[in-house]
């Protein structure tokens, strides 16, 4: 182990948490783990300590990090019976003094509810960060996802090594919530660009034109797109293999609406989005990648892309 290993906890081993715990590991740390699942062999087969709550983990580790689906698991994982905020405590009392351990939260949940979260953490002398990310299983595994981070700016540059070991493009966007009102953000831009590239290709192929060499006409012009180019592709070839499940953006939306809700603003083309997936979901998408947004568009059309015209 490197004489500058750090004691690092992670909560949440699923197909993001793991490859992300996996490259802390390989960078030399001790990690302490726990997840509510089956414990992936990658990790259990490593160096990394298995407790039996997240409470053990926060008693063990200076670096907390959290990766788990959604603000009620967050809130759990922090806050439960056996939770994070119990071992902060229980590390403060052995102390006598701030444990000075920094919680950081890598989920993707409400802006507005980890405001509460970082002031009940702060309570206790510790600091508090919400970094979600972008990049997918993909970017987990080659550790070049995008990190947006909220907090403060010393915490910020005290987590950035390990940030570096796991994302490329890593952000400071502000005070605590931040990180998770970009990644809100990021997600009603890519659903939004979605719809439109598929209501694209939908339409040119509709009027008899191939869509492939559409999209390869447009992605020489201003209206080309990572998502043209990647979820373009699927769309004309036909591949909603996830990807990004629809059901994840779903969540993702219902975070952008229900907080546009509190904050009395509307998002009406994020709406439609949302009925878009609802309906890919109704016809059993759920799993379907968020690229399958096309489908919903082509039942009402009753014309597939890629398909020739009468």
């Amino acid at each position: 182990m490197q004489s500058s290993a750090l004691k690092i906890g992670f909560i949440g081993l699923g197909i993001m948490g793991a490859p992300m715990a996996g490259h802390l590991i390989q960078a030399g740390h001790q990690l302490f783990v726990y997840t509510l699942g089956k414990m992936p062999e990658a990790i259990s087969g490593s160096s990394a300590t298995q407790c039996m709550s997240a409470r053990g983990v926060a008693e063990r580790a200076d670096i907390i990090f959290i990766m788990v689906p959604d603000t009620p698991d967050v809130e759990a994982a922090l806050f439960g019976e056996a939770g994070i905020a119990a071992g902060l405590k229980e590390s403060a009392g052995k102390s006598g003094t701030s444990s000075g351990k920094v919680v950081v939260d890598m989920s993707s949940i409400s802006p507005i509810a980890t405001k509460a979260f970082a002031q009940k953490i702060n309570a206790l002398g510790c600091d508090y960060l919400d970094a979600p990310v972008s990049g997918g299983e993909v970017g987990a595994k080659n550790a070049t996802l995008s990190i947006m981070v909220g907090g403060a700016e010393a915490v910020f540059e005290r987590v950035s090594p390990l940030f570096a070991l796991m994302g490329k493009n890593i952000t400071l966007v502000g005070g605590n919530g931040d990180g998770q009102t970009a990644k809100v953000a990021n997600q009603i831009i890519v659903a939004l660009t979605i719809e439109a590239v598929a209501e694209a290709l939908l339409f040119a192929s509709r009027a008899g034109a191939d869509p492939a060499r559409v999209r390869q006409a447009l992605m020489g012009g201003f209206a080309s797109s990572k998502i043209l180019e990647v979820h373009g592709e699927r769309m004309v070839k036909r591949n909603f293999e996830p990807g990004f499940r629809i059901e994840l953006h779903q969540k993702d939306l219902n975070l952008a609406l229900s907080t546009a809700r509190q904050l009395g603003i509307s998002l009406p083309n994020t709406a439609t989005a949302q009925e878009l997936f609802n309906a890919c979901s109704a016809h059993g998408g759920k799993a379907w990648d968020h690229s399958a947004m096309a489908r919903a568009l082509e039942k009402m059309a009753n014309f597939e892309i890629g398909q020739k015209p009468g």
